[in-house]
């Protein structure tokens, strides 16, 4: 959508620099690459090592900070953090497409669906009883709503949303193809060899500004529901198991799996490929790294780690035998502290130490 350079400045809250009275009233149509972006595109540079990029760039004009200001060569949008007015930009000249209200000819909706008359349902979506859909919903190709959902204003489904029976979702949320929310929950008891199906009796709460990437599953609660609190963001292919709850402002990359009964604090970020285990606690402001294994609850803000980076296969192989030697070689080593200390005695904590994991080794072994 064609905006004057003037109006981006004004709605991403930047300082134009370099620029006259021509292109003050210039229109831009779009955003581009610094390297591709042409006289009626938008720039944007946020880190030193598109400055060659920045150097030769045809934009009419490019988003950035202060510091980069004297090497560019065309008019600029100075800000303090041009991520996020690139954000804004590309949001005001790229905006989300708004459907026509009304039904399509090859939906199925309940008579006794509460729709409001600005919503837009499209082909082969199916409506359930008691459904109520605020002002400006949009439902995309193919969405299932069961009975009883609640869809708050403004709030997009994509194409092929699945939303189950007794759903809240809040407003101004985005759901993205394939997303699967109010599934049933993973839960079973044994019965002797056998697993019996527990029902799943919960729904699934989500607040305001959320957005749930393509085919996301989040599970039903078993009792209690599962909570996803106002603007959270979740990626593509993540599992959010049965009466998860996830603080507002929290971040999940794809994949990341989420097992029944985990908590997750407020603005956390958790890194693609994560697991999660079950009944723990993730306190507010915690950051998890990419495949890390989360198996005991963090109580303490910070980042933290336990996926091992890659190496060179012959470098790794060698490792991995060192690290099938570390128990023998721990035990040795505390065999040999316990003989060369000073005190050397029954009230030696290494020695102590030592005779206890050899009494637990002990153990072990007669046991197996």
């Amino acid at each position: 959508m064609p905006v004057s350079l003037k109006a981006v400045a004004q709605a991403i809250g930047a300082r134009l620099h370099g620029v006259d009275d021509i292109e003050d009233a210039l229109v831009l149509e779009g955003v581009a690459p610094l390297d591709r972006a042409n006289a009626r595109q938008l720039g944007f540079m946020a880190h030193d090592r598109y400055l060659p990029a920045l150097a030769h760039t045809q934009a009419a004009a490019v988003i950035l900070d202060a510091r980069h200001l004297k090497a560019c060569p065309v008019p600029a949008l100075v800000c303090a953090n041009p991520h996020l007015a690139f954000a804004r930009a590309a949001a005001l000249l790229h905006p989300d497409p708004s459907p026509e209200p009304g039904v399509h000819a090859s939906a199925v909706v309940s008579p006794l669906a509460m729709i409001h008359p600005s919503v837009s349902i499209g082909p082969q979506c199916v409506v359930a009883a008691d459904v109520q859909l605020a002002a400006g919903v949009v439902l995309g190709p193919g969405c299932i709503l069961g009975e009883g959902v609640h869809i708050g204003e403004d709030t997009r489904l994509l194409a092929r949303v699945t939303v189950g029976a007794g759903v809240r979702i809040g407003r101004r949320g985005l759901l993205h193809p394939g997303s699967v929310i109010g599934s049933e929950g993973f839960g079973f008891a044994r019965d002797g060899e056998a697993w019996i199906r527990v029902p799943q009796l919960g729904t699934v709460m989500i607040g305001d500004d959320v957005e749930v990437g393509a085919n996301t599953t989040i599970d039903r609660g078993a009792l209690e529901d599962t909570v996803i609190e106002d603007g959270v963001k979740l990626d593509n292919l993540i599992q959010v198991g049965h009466n998860v709850h996830i603080g507002a402002h929290s971040a999940l990359a794809g994949c990341v799996g989420i097992a029944g009964s985990a908590r997750i604090g407020r603005h956390c970020a958790i890194g693609g490929g994560a697991g999660i285990a079950g009944h723990l606690e993730i306190t507010d402001g915690v950051t998890v790294t990419g495949m890390t294994m989360v198996s005991r609850s963090i109580t303490e803000p910070g980042v933290y780690s336990s996926g091992v980076p890659f190496a060179p296969a012959r470098e790794w192989n060698r490792n991995l035998a060192h690290l099938r030697r570390l128990d023998r070689l721990a035990r040795r080593v505390g065999s040999l502290e316990a003989h060369l200390s000073p005190r050397g005695g029954a009230d030696d904590p290494v020695a102590e130490s030592t005779t206890q994991a050899k009494e637990s080794q002990l153990g072990r072994d007669e046991h197996t």
